[in-house]
């Protein structure tokens, strides 16, 4: 059975690598029979002499061993968030998974997955499409051919001022009147 000092061992590890460690095999089913193996002894402990200094002790290690059985947690968690951050940006999700237990496993894809489709949906956004299927654009980036002075929009929005040269994410419809009068251009994706 796992012991107080190696459960330690393990977080000072964790804590002061990088890289996600590898944990025993057995590791929760052993911390599990180390908490009901406690837990045991102070019903038992408390049963006969309430006030024991083996009372003490074993409730301290106790509070202790599940103080660090959650800073190991959070400090796992916090890892597997971050692989899977830099796993979205870059492609890469080999990259220090083969540690992963399987609950973290399925965190890190789960959290893969969820910012991925954000990263989509922000690119969206910025190209002025709007989310959800069957709608136009609703904006589109215009590039001013000449200076345009302040000007408001059809729900009353102050616009502007624009310099020639200048690049505008602007509503569908004011670009349209801008492009008639020949005062901008559309900038397409391919350009």
């Amino acid at each position: 059975m796992i012991t107080y000092q190696e459960i330690y061992d393990i977080l000072r590890k964790e804590k002061y690598n990088e890289a996600l460690q590898e944990l025993p095999r057995d590791f929760f089913k052993e911390l599990a029979e180390y908490i009901a193996d406690k837990r045991k002894l102070l019903s038992r402990e408390s049963d006969s002499a309430l006030f024991s200094d083996t009372l003490r002790m074993t409730r301290k290690q106790l509070d202790n061993a599940l103080s660090v059985i959650k800073e190991l947690l959070a400090i796992r968690e916090r890892k597997v968030l971050n692989l899977a951050f830099a796993a979205a940006q870059t492609g890469v999700t080999k990259r220090d998974t083969d540690n992963l237990l399987e609950h973290e496993r399925d965190l890190f894809e789960i959290s893969v997955k969820k910012l991925e489709e954000n990263q989509k949906l922000i690119k969206k956004r910025l190209e002025g499409v709007e989310q959800g299927e069957g709608k136009d654009l609703k904006n589109l980036f215009i590039k001013f051919k000449q200076d345009i002075p302040a000007f408001l929009g059809p729900d009353g929005q102050e616009f502007g001022p624009f310099k020639e040269g200048e690049i505008a994410n602007l509503a569908k419809e004011i670009v349209d009147i801008l492009i008639s009068d020949g005062k901008a251009m559309v900038i397409d994706d391919t350009d």
